[in-house]
């Protein structure tokens, strides 16, 4: 038995011996939502917490800290942060959870930006 080797033309491919291109499009990628993170106010969690909180969960210096939290105390609710979707849903439930922890009833929400 005679073995016989396959080989492929490129001038079979296409008309005339041209070789065609072949593009392929990329998607565009989108950049995943983001979400704010919000601190409420509320009457019994001491201000000394919620910058204690500020400053370990967000990173914040104390004098930022201090402005968001007399933010929160003067209009009920303040921006902490904008994050993507997990960052933020972690950072909530650590501060609910400290919050709970150290019996104080903080509340810490996040939605869509």
């Amino acid at each position: 038995m005679t073995s016989v080797p396959i080989t492929m033309s490129r001038d079979t491919d296409a008309p005339d011996g041209d070789t065609g291109l072949v593009t392929r499009t990329r998607p565009k990628t989108r950049r995943p939502p983001l979400y704010k993170v919000l601190l409420l106010n509320d009457d019994f969690t001491p201000m000394e917490f919620v910058v204690h909180v500020l400053e370990r969960f967000f990173g914040l210096s104390n004098a930022q800290a201090i402005e968001i939290m007399l933010t929160v105390h003067k209009k009920g609710v303040a921006l902490v942060g904008v994050f993507s979707y997990e960052v933020a849903e972690t950072k909530v439930t650590q501060v609910m959870d400290f919050a709970r922890r150290h019996q104080h009833p903080l509340q810490c929400t996040m939605e869509k930006e």
